[in-house]
């Protein structure tokens, strides 16, 4: 058994996805993938959260990385938002909200946060737990990102959990805008709450 476990059934859980997503991901993109997944359960155990879910939503959260643009449109159309403009555009942008309803229909997941970290990992969301805002974070600043040396990332954990997302968030919007990319709405109303509720 795997150390980071104590419930054989997350370990199985964890060992399933993780076995199917180097299936169906480039071997560059599973990397990625397993380091999101122990930078979130570092980011979980330094905040007081679930690691087991940590390491599971983690390993999940690119899994439909590489659907078909078909593919992406049809599993998102069962979560019953709507497609905003900019997905609508790029939808490489929905493997997120994507693989939160694979989670759900191949690997039976019902927990709420693990499938809302998934669904909102790629803009952020004011309605998301912490788990989903330290995932966003989680995917921003795995070691293998060319800014994340250990120094980088011993300053962000010494900040409060919102403290570190909303650092990485506005990292992550100033990058966008220096390079004349669209920011998405929901990162853009994350970081304007984020920041309200950290001054007051």
């Amino acid at each position: 058994m795997r150390s980071e476990f104590k419930s054989p059934e997350n370990e199985a859980l964890f060992e399933e996805i993780r076995k199917y997503t180097m299936t169906v991901v480039s071997d560059k993109r599973y990397a990625h993938s397993m380091r999101t997944a122990q930078t979130l359960a570092d980011l979980c155990k330094n905040y007081g959260l679930d690691e087991e879910k940590g390491w599971i939503a983690g390993i999940a959260h690119d899994m439909c990385k590489d659907c078909s643009d078909e593919e992406l449109f049809a599993l998102v159309k069962k979560d019953g938002k709507p497609v905003s403009a900019l997905e609508e555009s790029k939808p490489a942008l929905l493997h997120g909200r994507a693989a939160a309803i694979l989670i759900q229909e191949k690997f039976g997941v019902k927990d709420s946060e693990i499938i809302d970290a998934i669904a909102n990992h790629t803009f952020g969301s004011v309605d998301s737990c912490d788990l989903a805002l330290l995932l966003f974070v989680a995917d921003k600043i795995e070691p293998g990102r060319p800014q994340s040396t250990d120094e980088y990332r011993a300053n962000l954990f010494a900040k409060s959990c919102h403290g570190i997302v909303l650092a990485v968030l506005d990292e992550n919007i100033e990058y966008l805008t220096s390079r004349g990319k669209s920011v998405a709405s929901p990162s853009l109303e994350l970081a304007e709450k984020l920041r309200k509720e950290l001054v007051s």
